[in-house]
């Protein structure tokens, strides 16, 4: 069932429009530098390798060359796994929280793999080699080889978080959870630092080992301020409050927070923090919320859904509640339009109205016309609607509800394709559940809608 807003509507409360800040480096350009960046990393450590090996006979050496180079890549993109979740701003605002954390998520596939590998080679090359047999070697590398006990503890730490993290793992478990298992991944790097400098025929004295402690050291500052000590400074700076919590719809509510200086943190539509609420059960987990109103001067505005344990109890809090916020994080602001001569669409479901509507209200407005479309389960479950009725009018956009089970609704590429003329010449934002995005996507593209044109950014890594 398609309906279309109408009607008066009271105006959002205390909202204001933002004018974006200058222009950063397109978050494309930015991307394919990082990972120039980082594969220029991967060669010298290959280069670092293949200085220090005049030659290769034998399988036992074929093998315990293969361990050398996996456990050098696994020494390095440990680190670099680390700093792509640091927080550090300007790659969560230039590429956005969902890019870094699907390469995350991949290089943390591949860090596995590599340390499967290393273990593998390294057992079976020294054990050719001395003549022994395979769990007999393995016995004596673990114990005694320098720092050996602690690397092993450490792998199967890396192991053990890769296990929970694998898709079917991660959706039958809460994510404070899983986000509290992750953090082990930390540990795990700590234990296994030592044994690549006693151990590693590569890291012997001299500029490698130099360069070694400069990544791990650079990468735990990195850690220690962005994680820990900004978000202690902007808190006593800031002093963030729940000033109010207020019922949207069924299961949804708004958490209005106020605090000192919060221009300061220059917050734009379509960010999100991720939230500390010091009450009890909150307290020790940072949950990513968007802002779902425009930054004012005197609060911001987050709106959360009952999807769990954590958002449920963000339903209780009370106001003078403390707020210890990291952010504003994420690229899914207006600067991802390029020319504004085409016309946008935004494209929301479910909760995914958030950092929408915030960017309905403070987009600058596209000659080729701004048009919402809203997926909904039903009627009750619309968030927002006569905020965005109100913004509509005032800014001659379109706004679009497509309410009821999927069977009804359709397919969604024929439901935008009717809804939404010339959709192929749009520029879409878009968020939404993971399953309902893909399918977005795979429709945008499908009618012609370029994929450099579709922005999307999604918090469920």
């Amino acid at each position: 069932m398609t309906t279309s807003a109408a009607g008066p509507a009271r105006p959002p409360a205390r909202t204001t429009r933002r004018t974006p800040r200058g222009a950063r480096l397109p978050a494309d350009t930015l991307a394919a530098a990082v990972l120039a960046l980082v594969a220029a990393g991967e060669a010298a450590v290959l280069l670092l390798w293949w200085q220090d090996t005049r030659s290769i006979s034998g399988t036992d050496q074929w093998l315990t060359g293969a361990g050398r180079i996996t456990g050098l890549l696994a020494g390095y993109t440990a680190p670099v796994l680390i700093l792509l979740m640091a927080r550090i701003p300007p790659l969560e605002r230039g590429l956005g929280a969902d890019r870094l954390a699907r390469w995350h998520a991949a290089g943390g596939r591949y860090l596995v793999g590599l340390l499967t590998v290393h273990v593998l080679t390294v057992v079976w090359g020294y054990a050719l080699t001395v003549h022994r047999n395979v769990a007999g070697e393995a016995v004596d590398i673990v114990l005694h080889y320098p720092d050996m006990l602690k690397a092993t503890f450490a792998t199967l730490l890396m192991f053990g978080v890769g296990a929970v993290s694998a898709r079917a793992a991660r959706r039958r478990m809460s994510y404070d959870l899983w986000y509290h298992l992750h953090l082990a991944t930390y540990l795990a790097v700590a234990l296994g630092f030592g044994h690549q400098l006693t151990n590693g025929a590569d890291l012997g004295p001299g500029p490698a080992r130099v360069c070694w402690y400069a990544l791990y050291l650079g990468t735990a500052a990195a850690l220690g301020w962005y994680r820990l000590t900004v978000p202690a400074l902007r808190d006593r700076r800031h002093r963030l409050r729940v000033a109010e919590v207020r019922p949207e719809a069924p299961g949804v509510v708004s958490v209005f927070v106020t605090g000192r200086r919060l221009p300061e943190l220059r917050a734009e539509a379509g960010q999100f923090f991720r939230l500390q609420f010091q009450a009890p059960g909150l307290r020790w987990t940072a949950n990513p919320y968007s802002l779902s109103a425009p930054p004012h001067p005197d609060f911001l505005r987050f709106t959360v859904k009952d999807l769990g344990r954590h958002s449920a109890a963000v339903a209780a809090l009370r106001p003078g509640t403390a707020v210890r916020a990291e952010g504003p994080y994420g690229a899914l602001t207006a600067r991802r339009v390029r020319d504004r001569g085409r016309p946008v669409l935004l494209l929301a479901a479910g909760v995914g109205i958030t950092p929408l509507r915030a960017l309905f209200e403070t987009l600058p407005a596209p000659r080729g016309g701004l048009t919402l479309v809203y997926r909904a389960s039903s009627a009750a479950d619309v968030v927002f609607r006569q905020e965005l009725a109100t913004v509509a009018a005032a800014r001659g956009a379109r706004v679009h509800y497509l309410l009821g089970p999927r069977a009804e609704v359709g397919d969604t590429g024929a439901a935008l394709t009717r809804l939404v003329p010339g959709l192929a010449r749009h520029e879409v934002f878009l968020c939404g559940p993971d399953a309902l995005a893909e399918a977005a996507v795979r429709a945008l593209r499908a009618a012609g809608v370029p994929r450099g044109r579709i922005h999307h950014e999604s918090f469920s890594l």
